[in-house]
């Protein structure tokens, strides 16, 4: 029969808000540790990262604030939602995230949570505050592109404004 296509990395949740807040510089693939009824409640795409952010406390990488609801079907073996959650990264890549938010200013903040390979994934990244005015001009910027692009679409299907 052969092996079984492996599966397309599917997304999870996404800080939708973070790429708007923050000018993100560099980014990096963790896993996750987890318990039984998280894996299963994020199969279900229960999970929140609003208010997550990562620490590195120890020599270890924490990831605080991330909400994943209980499992429906759990029983006394359910988790807490928020409860801290270790990433996983190679020494190397520790000591440079290290390194580097040690800097006034930088930040980890999670990107998005996906399944690859069936295992939970987190895009982290390197992150830098934006002042009120870095996301008036980037907001500016994104209309600007959208009537370009809605200029070009009504130039090619024959209409006029």
């Amino acid at each position: 029969m052969g092996k079984k296509a492996a599966k397309q990395p599917g997304t999870v949740a996404t800080n939708r808000k973070a790429r708007h807040d923050y000018l993100v510089l560099d980014t990096y693939e963790a896993g996750v540790a987890l318990v039984g009824t998280e894996v299963k409640s994020l199969r279900l795409g229960r999970a929140s990262l609003t208010d997550a952010f990562a620490t590195i406390d120890d020599g270890e990488v924490w990831l605080r604030g991330l909400h994943i609801a209980e499992y429906d079907y759990g029983t006394w073996t359910n988790h807490p939602p928020r409860r801290v959650r270790k990433l996983l990264l190679h020494r190397r890549e520790i000591d440079k995230l290290q390194l580097k938010v040690n800097d006034p200013g930088l930040s980890l903040v999670p990107l998005s949570m996906y399944f690859s390979g069936g295992r939970v994934k987190v895009e982290l990244g390197l992150v830098r505050g934006k002042k009120a005015w870095d996301k008036r001009a980037a907001q500016a910027d994104r209309d600007a592109q959208r009537e370009i692009a809605r200029a070009f679409s009504d130039h090619f299907k024959g209409r006029r404004r």
